[in-house]
């Protein structure tokens, strides 16, 4: 059977990068013969390679370039990837974004463009970028979404629970003196998905005395100051120093449980295996919600955040 060269877009955010990795899977085992490449924000070209089905992850700039539109360097880094998607010619291009900034980029490449339609897509401009396009239910789930078009792009039918298909990273933690922690997530993109620091405080209590060592990381500098207040209030608990996004994928992978708000590392430590707890208290977690099986439960819901006690039982069902 010949090759064929496939181009994935989808550049951003973090929970939606990893919910197109089950996708990747699918292809791979339906279309063994796929070279499969990747267009995706710079931020996470590294972890998009943890998936051993994707060739090569070309580094899209736009999130720099939108910051700092003034700026050379800037702007060569996204001539740079131009000219990397044109580097050949692709037998089938596949935006699973349905954005028009995707639809847009994956518009640079040479090839065939396939799309959601314009009533699926989540900007319905987006749809007239496409040479082919094809209907999917908005109130699925991103995973199912992902992997549905992509299936009818290629003509199989996705079956089964998603496949993230990630190596686990090889990423030293010299800080981590544990062997076996369990990681609070409690840092996401807006206000209102926060869980209080309490709630926090009282479930790492709750689990310090059952022997669990927490660990805390943040990403900006406010969220490490909170890391630093949840963990003073924890017997034992450790905020970890600044991460980047493969040392924090190699502690996820490292942490016996995961908790986590809606954020994308949450999707991340499922990704990677490990038994999660979601709790969501602004957002819907039917379509976003964590996928993968008996090791991810969603608690709360929006204007509904779960109490301490009933993510403590989850824990206890996920992770005994």
């Amino acid at each position: 059977m010949p090759e064929t060269r496939v181009l994935l877009v989808k550049l951003s955010s973090l929970g939606d990068v990893i919910h197109n990795l089950p996708a990747v899977s699918d292809l791979r085992r339906h279309r063994p013969d796929a070279r499969i490449e990747w267009a995706v924000e710079e931020a996470y070209a590294d972890l998009v390679e943890l998936h051993p089905a994707v060739e090569r992850a070309i580094p899209v700039n736009l999130r720099r370039l939108r910051r700092n539109l003034a700026s050379a360097s800037a702007w060569r880094a996204f001539s740079l990837s131009r000219r990397s998607l044109t580097r050949h010619a692709y037998d089938a291009i596949v935006d699973t974004q349905g954005l028009v900034k995707s639809a847009v980029v994956a518009g640079f490449a040479a090839g065939p463009v396939t799309g959601f339609d314009a009533a699926s897509a989540r900007e319905s401009l987006a749809s007239r970028f496409y040479d082919r396009t094809f209907p999917v239910a908005r109130d699925r789930h991103a995973v199912e979404r992902n992997r549905a078009l992509v299936g009818l792009a290629f003509g199989y039918l996705p079956q089964g629970s998603p496949d993230y298909g990630l190596r686990v990273p090889d990423a030293p933690l010299a800080w981590l003196a544990s062997a076996s922690v369990t990681t609070f997530l409690h840092a996401t993109s807006r206000e209102d998905k926060l869980w209080p620091e309490a709630s926090w405080i009282a479930l790492g209590k709750m689990l310090a005395a059952l022997g669990a060592t927490i660990i805390l990381p943040g990403g900006s500098d406010a969220e490490r100051s909170r890391s630093a207040r949840i963990a003073a209030a924890i017997p034992n608990a450790v905020a970890a120093p600044p991460l980047r996004l493969i040392e924090a994928a190699a502690l996820l992978a490292r942490s016996r449980a995961v908790v986590g708000v809606d954020t994308g590392l949450a999707h991340l430590a499922v990704a990677l295996g490990r038994p999660t707890a979601g709790i969501y208290c602004a957002t819907d977690p039917g379509l976003t919600g964590l996928a993968g099986g008996a090791g991810a439960v969603n608690l709360g819901g929006r204007g509904t955040p779960p109490a301490v006690a009933d993510v403590a039982a989850a824990l206890a069902r996920i992770a005994p």
